[in-house]
């Protein structure tokens, strides 16, 4: 017996350790760009905070419409009186004799009594009833456009913190590199110099280069390290989970490379920016009709039935106690007669803010123009950077290798030899940097020029 105990105590511990393992077992991700982009709009936290907007807008949305349908409410009420109120008439009224100043206390009700009434509420005309239908419906139509703004901004968002990453991880990669044939070069420098061929400052000036790469490397790679946890954030994925990325940098500027999207154009009122502005012009005319409408009357009406029973002991669930019925029909009538001038004076504040929103309008168009404009000459720059930069790095190799030449045949100095490798370096960052403003640049033109409108997610 005991050992069954104990067999079934380490088959049960085998299974908590197994679960906590699965518990504690750290996601993997590897995505390509695209595949980042479709799991970001999905699950990075703005995005769906904005689909949670769009929610909160259609229940808004519901729930003005409700207030003109039918509303129904029940109310069941039970008192005991613990002590009877008590009422003092006339003796006379029993007692024909007795003195007129003498009362009798009584009590006539029942220590115990119920009731429950159902109560139908009908709103049958209520002008700002209508406007609020109206303020509803572009409320929602506010939540969709921001989502969908939303969206670009995440799209952005992704393809930039994407791009950091390769840019980090080329860095990386051209700064071991780098590495390396310095370290090569300082070695056979060393053997030139150990053996009298050789200056000692020609070992030094290649042992500081050596030194400001290798600084260089582990500052990189800590950037590396913070360029990922940023990707991994603006996807909403775990910061401690593990990410790969399966583009690489110059793959996706050559994809980004589009000359096409430089003759795009777009009407200024099918961006996202616009039509943002445009509702928030449309909600500030329907203030002005909520105003205009509370001077209109309001009509409602409403019915209720309900029974009331009373007893001195608690008989209320028994079927000898009697109920008596009672129903009434009523119909309201408002009509505000006279404000003061309260009612004008509201109005002419939403019609002043609703001229401030026409004005908000037309800068939004060519706002939206001059950011079209922008973005273009942007992406533009981008590309012709790219071009010289590349024209660049193939010049700074060959100056590189030409002074590593002449420095190994004694022609050249250290100092000579280390300006080229500085040339060279900036040259490579400067390379890897165009890479990254073609991807970037363009992400912002197509941003600009996106005309998307908000689709409903299919269930």
């Amino acid at each position: 017996m005991r050992k069954t105990i104990f067999l079934l105590i380490c088959v049960l511990g085998s299974l908590n350790t197994s679960k906590a393992q699965d518990s504690t077992e750290v996601q993997s991700y590897a995505l390509s760009l695209q595949e980042a982009i479709t799991y970001g709009l999905e699950n990075s936290y703005d995005a769906k905070n904005a689909y949670t907007d769009v929610e909160i807008a259609l229940k808004q949305k519901w729930e003005i419409i409700a207030q003109g349908l039918p509303q129904i409410s029940g109310e069941v009420t039970y008192q005991n009186q613990f002590i009877q109120p008590t009422s003092f008439i006339p003796a006379v009224v029993f007692d024909p004799s007795a003195d007129p100043g003498d009362f009798i206390p009584v009590q006539f009700s029942q220590k115990q009594n119920a009731s429950a009434v159902a109560t139908w509420n009908q709103l049958i005309f209520d002008g700002s009833y209508i406007v609020g239908v109206q303020s509803a419906k572009t409320l929602l139509q506010i939540s969709e456009n921001a989502k969908v703004k939303t969206d670009l901004e995440v799209k952005q968002a992704i393809i930039e913190a994407y791009g950091n990453v390769l840019l980090a991880q080329e860095s990386v990669a051209i700064l071991q590199k780098n590495i390396e044939t310095v370290n090569k070069n300082l070695n056979d420098t060393q053997k030139i110099f150990e053996n009298g061929l050789g200056e000692e400052e020609d070992v030094e000036q290649l042992q500081i280069t050596a030194l400001n790469l290798e600084s260089q490397l582990n500052s990189t790679v800590r950037q590396l390290a913070i360029a990922y946890d940023m990707l991994k954030l603006t996807l909403g994925i775990p910061i401690d989970s593990k990410l790969v990325v399966t583009d690489a940098l110059e793959d996706l500027t050559m994809q980004y490379y589009d000359l096409n999207l430089l003759a795009r154009d777009i009407d200024p009122e099918n961006n996202i920016d616009y039509r943002i502005a445009e509702d928030q012009a449309n909600l500030a005319e329907t203030e002005v009709k909520l105003e205009k409408s509370k001077a209109l009357p309001t009509l409602s009406a409403y019915v209720n039935y309900g029974a009331a029973g009373a007893s001195n002991s608690f008989t209320f669930l028994s079927d000898e106690q009697r109920y008596f019925e009672q129903s009434i029909l009523g119909v309201s009538l408002s009509v505000p007669i006279f404000s003061s001038g309260m009612r004008a004076a509201r109005t002419a504040q939403k019609e002043l803010a609703y001229k401030q929103s026409l004005e908000d309008l037309e800068r939004a168009r060519n706002q939206v123009k001059l950011e079209i404009a922008s973005a273009r000459n942007d992406y533009q720059f981008a590309l012709d950077n790219f071009a010289t930069q590349e024209k660049n790095l193939d010049l700074a190799e060959r100056i590189e290798n030409k002074n590593s030449i002449k420095f190994f045949e004694g022609i050249a100095s250290s100092f000579e030899l280390s300006e080229a490798q500085t040339q060279l370096y900036q040259a490579q960052q400067d390379y890897l940097q165009a890479m990254y403003e073609v991807i970037a640049n363009k992400a912002a033109l197509e941003k600009v020029l996106d005309t998307s409108v908000y689709k409903p997610k299919e269930d």
